[in-house]
């Protein structure tokens, strides 16, 4: 199944499903563990599962393709909360392309601001680096990492 370049993912997909499956059949053919699954239950992503007379939770191809877009959409780096609301569009049968759109500019716009404070990260990491005396490294003063020359007043 791709899903951009350069991310391909092997799983089954939910059309290969053709009998009731478990919850470790289930897990497994998405790539999850079975507590991720009773999780999403519990958080009204996944319905609640039928169940045998014997109380097994037991799985068909809407759940499987059900926990794929979810697991698809995280990869994305929705969340769940996100995900709540494009799955409530998705089950109205209605296009969530709309909502998805503006989840995922939103998103967009999120990466680039943390891009931003990764860069500036970066930069002070690599001013402080600069800074440094090297070998000839004096002792630290009391309750810092920096030499006494490092941390006088005004200086970073």
């Amino acid at each position: 199944m791709e899903r951009g370049p350069g991310f391909t993912v092997a799983v089954m997909t939910a059309g290969q499903v053709t009998e009731p499956l478990t919850v470790g059949q289930l897990a497994a053919r998405a790539a999850v563990r079975t507590d991720t699954i009773r999780y999403y239950e519990r958080e009204g992503l996944l319905p609640a599962p039928r169940r045998t007379d014997g109380d097994h939770r037991r799985y068909g191809p809407a759940d499987l393709d059900r926990l794929l877009f979810i697991r698809g959409a995280q990869r994305l780096g929705l969340r769940l909360a996100e995900i709540r609301e494009l799955l409530a569009v998705r089950d109205t049968g209605t296009c969530a392309c709309e909502p998805a759109e503006t989840l995922l500019r939103r998103h967009v716009t999120e990466i680039g601001t943390e891009i931003e404070r990764l860069a500036a990260l970066r930069a002070e990491l690599l001013a402080m680096l600069t800074a440094m005396p090297g070998p000839d490294c004096p002792d630290p003063l009391p309750g810092t990492w920096c030499p006494p020359a490092l941390s006088q007043p005004g200086r970073r």
